[in-house]
């Protein structure tokens, strides 16, 4: 029987487990995106607990429109690259891999340094309203409608971030295709409502992200890791659909293989719901796994309760854990060992904590919203 303690081995790269930490929305960069020792003690600390793979927070890829939050990092300079590698050393002195998440806000824009106009496939605004955890906010500002330009840059700021991630010596990149920000929106029906080559049906709607991925392929060595993170539902939006179902997502995989990714990250609310329109009764992870042999990792409510029941049902996957991880920066020690898995203290989460109560979490938690 397959166990989350079996070594693991992806594009060459050996894991001495299959646990994974999951990529968390934080905001300690400072202004101009450059991370910080916080963020450096933050990641080495999970590097220490005995987990093979760390995934970054999405991290801005240009500086036309990419950035979604106040304080996010980005990769786009020279000092940001130069502190990621500070903070990548620090996690390969414990043995861990650390893959960097690039991500484009899109319509999800709450904060950025370098304009005040988002972009998105189609100027459609998203639903609910924007997460106070990130910044407050008055609303969602106007959203243009992509064009040509927008195209290459989005495009340009990919391979860009691809480039100078390997140079900070991180072992890969993850492209953030989930949770309703840009490469997400064009999957979406709600976001994309195109007319041209980039929208319409799910062929036409997978196209600039299929695009995105072998571009970010083509621009990486041979052992760099390039995989990509999938889900239907936003964070504003938890119970959206793709109107093909079960469909959409045969699709996006058999695009994604040809396009050549080495993972691809499913993500729910709970990584054994089946989240298709027309009542499919298989979940995100097991489209790939029927219709692929592309090695996943799976993320939704993987916990002490369940973990083993996951890697013994997806043999050819890893397991991201946010939540659990925020509470027990060593939980694969503790898991193995047997120790006390402590619950998330969600008073460490709010918005209003300065950041000197916030590094509590040297002794306790960390200060990381939601695992995305």
């Amino acid at each position: 029987m397959s166990s989350a303690f079996d070594d693991f081995e992806l594009k060459g790269h050996k894991f001495d487990n299959r646990f994974v930490v999951a990529p968390m929305t934080r905001t300690s960069a400072d202004k101009k995106g450059k991370p910080t020792e916080l963020m450096g003690e933050y990641y080495e600390r999970f590097a220490k607990g005995g987990w093979s793979m760390i995934i970054s927070e999405g991290v801005y890829t240009d500086r036309q429109a990419s950035q979604g939050y106040i304080n996010q990092p980005g990769i786009t300079d020279a000092p940001q690259t130069d502190a990621w590698k500070e903070i990548v050393e620090r996690v390969h002195e414990h043995d861990c891999k650390f893959i960097l998440q690039l991500m484009h806000a899109g319509a999800q824009f709450q904060h950025n340094e370098y304009t005040d106009t988002p972009i998105a496939p189609s100027a459609v605004q998203p639903k609910g309203g924007p997460l106070s955890l990130y910044g407050e906010t008055d609303g969602w500002p106007e959203v243009k409608a992509m064009d040509e330009g927008d195209f290459d840059a989005v495009m340009q700021g990919f391979v860009g971030a691809v480039n100078r991630a390997e140079e900070a010596g991180f072992d890969g990149v993850e492209l953030h295709a989930a949770n309703g920000y840009l490469l997400n929106e064009f999957l979406s029906d709600y976001f994309n409502q195109r007319e041209d080559q980039w929208g319409g049906n799910i062929g036409k709607r997978i196209k600039f992200v299929a695009m995105v991925a072998k571009a970010a392929k083509a621009a990486a060595k041979d052992d760099f890791i390039v995989g990509i993170r999938l889900g239907q539902i936003t964070v504003t939006d938890p119970d959206y659909q793709w109107p093909e179902g079960e469909d959409a997502m045969i699709k996006l995989v058999k695009a994604l293989k040809e396009a050549g990714v080495d993972y691809i990250h499913t993500t729910d609310t709970d990584v054994n719901r089946k989240p298709f329109k027309g009542g499919s009764a298989k979940t995100l992870a097991e489209i790939v796994q029927e219709f692929s042999d592309i090695p996943l990792i799976v993320n939704g409510g993987v916990d002490k309760s369940n973990y083993e029941h996951v890697a013994a049902h997806y043999p050819n996957a890893m397991l991201a854990i946010g939540k659990a991880a925020l509470a027990n920066p060593d939980l694969p020690k503790r898991l193995k060992s047997g120790d006390k898995i402590e619950d998330l203290d969600f008073a460490m989460l709010q918005p209003t904590a300065t950041l000197e109560n916030e590094w509590k979490w040297r002794d306790e938690h960390d200060k990381h919203i939601n695992d995305e």
